[in-house]
């Protein structure tokens, strides 16, 4: 069956703050209710913590690195999930019922597995 990573895009906060706990129990409960067709899923700290890495020049350049995020934008990538589904119309319906989609917007991608 072809996987598909779900890539949510929500306000950019921190999830665990108090304050999301309702967010969260959420996506808990589609977890649950989805739990068959979910190969794996993370939620990410906030773009304030991430580090953005570039190689200067070619492959073995100097390695140049910058605190925050890449860009500055209203919705961040905020978390994942690679799912089982028949075909993209499976995948865009349980893509639907991800708590991202009803505030923010979820990403479909095939996956290509190589490894």
């Amino acid at each position: 069956m072809p996987h598909y990573l779900a890539l949510t895009y929500t306000e950019d906060v921190d999830w665990t703050a108090p304050e999301q706990a309702d967010a969260l129990a959420e996506y808990r409960q589609f977890g649950e209710e989805n739990r068959d067709t979910i190969r794996s899923a993370a939620v990410l700290h906030p773009t304030a913590t991430a580090t953005v890495v570039r190689v200067v020049g070619a492959r073995g350049g100097d390695v140049a690195t910058a605190d925050g995020p890449y860009a500055e934008t209203k919705e961040a990538l905020t978390g994942y999930y690679v799912i089982d589904a028949a075909d993209l119309d499976a995948a865009v319906k349980i893509a639907a019922r991800i708590p991202a989609a009803w505030g923010g917007a979820v990403e479909l991608r095939p996956v290509i597995t190589w490894v």
